[in-house]
């Protein structure tokens, strides 16, 4: 009784100094977030996301979301005005992972807490973002099995960060494992966008005449490819895949006549959530339990497509 009676007061002394350090805590009074392309529903979702937990934070938080259009130099100035505004933390989803570094150094040498989302940004304080890797590795497991493991490949692939670099490397890991998978083009930049896909994938159209199967990097890219392939008519391809599990991807994986039959989904709402979380946590000295968090992207497909949540919350 009376070892339990301890433990009972030293759980509410815990509980009381914890609500007092809360109570300390900095206010979070400005943020920027720059993202890559607002034109694609996930970083509006991630947008969207990082500013409502922000102001779960304080309802008064200055928000500040501008798009990189995967530029390095828009978004180098974008931090600089971020800088020079005195914003407390950046949210960065950066248009180059290694390009963006003298920028990062230079938002944290005035004090700035930078989290980078949905890809690593060199010198970041922490990262949130999916397991991409294992994303580009199921999604081309999927479709290299819908071929039967034979045919020619493609990769449709984007611009210079992390998260399309480790999608395009799994899927490449994968298709190694089958020695009658011929991978065919995978240097065309799509630039991560649905237009990008349709141009490239016109451009590989025309280069190569037999194609089975085609990995675009996000959902975007993948949707933009099948338009391509449909305009040029091409009855070889037999399957297209992403990663997302955008709306887009939902709907064009309930579409009974599309070629797009797998997309690894990804989770915006709560990868922004989290790095608001992480950053405001390090705005007031609590360091995270893992400075690189990685978030899993269930395979979605047709069979379990109704059970779907999707992204709209």
């Amino acid at each position: 009784m009376k070892k339990s009676m301890t433990r009972c007061v030293a759980a509410a002394t815990l509980a009381l100094l914890a609500g007092h350090a809360l109570a300390q805590d900095k206010p979070l009074k400005s943020i920027g977030i720059t993202l890559g392309d607002m034109a694609n529903p996930f970083f509006v979702a991630i947008g969207r996301s990082a500013e409502a937990e922000a102001r779960k934070i304080n309802p008064a938080v200055k928000v500040t979301t501008v798009s990189s259009k995967y530029d390095l130099n828009t978004q180098v100035d974008q931090i600089d005005n971020f800088i020079a505004n005195k914003v407390d933390v950046i949210v960065l989803g950066a248009a180059d992972s290694k390009g963006i570094a003298p920028a990062v150094r230079k938002a944290r040498a005035a004090g700035v807490i930078v989290v980078a989302v949905d890809v690593t940004a060199e010198g970041a304080d922490a990262t949130v973002m999916s397991d991409n890797t294992m994303a580009g590795a199921e999604s081309c497991k999927f479709l290299a099995e819908r071929i039967g493991g034979k045919g020619n490949f493609v990769i449709v692939n984007g611009p210079p960060v992390s998260s399309i670099m480790d999608r395009v490397k799994g899927c490449k890991a994968t298709l190694a494992k089958y020695p009658g998978i011929k991978l065919v083009s995978d240097n065309q930049d799509a630039k991560g966008s649905r237009d990008g896909g349709l141009a490239a994938m016109a451009n590989i159209l025309t280069a190569q005449p037999k194609i089975d199967a085609v990995f675009g990097i996000n959902d975007p890219t993948a949707i933009g490819a099948e338009l391509a392939i449909r305009q040029a008519r091409r009855t070889d391809i037999k399957v297209t895949g992403g990663v997302d599990g955008s709306p887009d991807g939902e709907a064009a994986l309930k579409a009974k006549d599309s070629l797009f039959v797998v997309t690894p989904a990804q989770d915006p709402n709560e990868m922004a959530a989290e790095s608001v979380r992480v950053a405001y946590g390090l705005l007031n000295g609590r360091k995270p339990a893992k400075t690189m968090n990685l978030m899993a992207t269930p395979l979605t497909t047709r069979d379990n497509i109704a059970g779907y949540k999707g992204w709209v919350r």
